[in-house]
């Protein structure tokens, strides 16, 4: 099976941003490094230069790389798997162009949004690492946990994470307790912060999110749709403080 011209840019799209918009771009390239299984020695030497250069971006002795060096970075990816017969490049196409039910919503902000504004939002309390609660999201992603486990097989979740893993991942209609951190720790691909909406996580689900550290909110917005709706406003209200308008922090959901 071929892979698409118009697949392939929207991958290498996905790639590069993710990188572009990520607080330590060094490890986001290793990840897909990693991902597309391919070694720092291969990676260098298609991309003609030494290895050291790429050791140095992941491991962050070297500063954040320029637009024109990620952009060498992923053609040379999706060139390696190519040679490989496209493996990884026709899975995460097939994502990319076929949204899964599960998904509810998912939307990328215009600009980094604060945890605690993620908190006020959808009326939410930090149950497990709070030490990261400032940390900012670049988006996020409503999924039906049930569906999502349904539907969902290994590279399969990776459309949950839209053009970055900097986002908050918030599972709804959720039955086991600690299922959906049982998701995110299989999961290859990590998000920022993950939400369980109107079921409180239980203490293994509080000590996979500690393992690995990644803040756990529960969220007792009253409905998925006020839920969802709170997260359109906060996207609005993002876009507005982009525009340069002044705004109020979003104020607290009363159930």
């Amino acid at each position: 099976m071929s892979v698409s011209p118009s697949s392939r840019e929207v991958l290498a799209r996905r790639i590069a941003g993710e990188i572009i918009l990520s607080s330590k771009p060094g490890a986001t390239m290793r990840k897909w490094r990693e991902l597309f299984a391919v070694s720092q020695i291969s990676l260098s030497e298609k991309m003609q230069l030494s290895s050291s250069v790429i050791s140095d971006y992941e491991s962050g002795r070297r500063k954040s790389p320029g637009a024109k060096f990620i952009r060498r970075f992923v053609m040379a990816l999706l060139q390696l798997d190519e040679e490989k017969g496209s493996r990884f490049t026709r899975e995460f196409a097939k994502l990319t162009s076929s949204p899964s039910m599960a998904i509810l919503d998912l939307r990328e902000f215009p600009i980094p949004v604060r945890v605690e504004y993620l908190c006020k939002a959808i009326d939410g309390e930090v149950v497990a690492c709070a030490e990261k609660y400032t940390k900012e999201v670049n988006g996020y992603t409503v999924v039906d946990s049930k569906k999502a486990v349904e539907a969902f097989s290994g590279l399969e979740y990776a459309q949950l994470f839209g053009a970055t893993t900097e986002r908050a991942i918030v599972f709804t209609n959720v039955d086991v307790a600690h299922l959906p951190m049982m998701i995110v720790r299989v999961s290859s691909l990590k998000p920022r912060v993950v939400v369980f909406h109107r079921t409180k996580p239980d203490d293994y689900a509080i000590k996979l999110a500690e393992y690995e550290q990644i803040p756990l909110i529960y969220s007792a917005a009253p409905n998925v749709e006020q839920l969802i709706k709170s997260l359109r406003k906060l996207y609005r209200i993002a876009l507005r403080i982009k525009l340069g308008r002044r705004i109020r922090p979003p104020p607290k959901i009363s159930t």
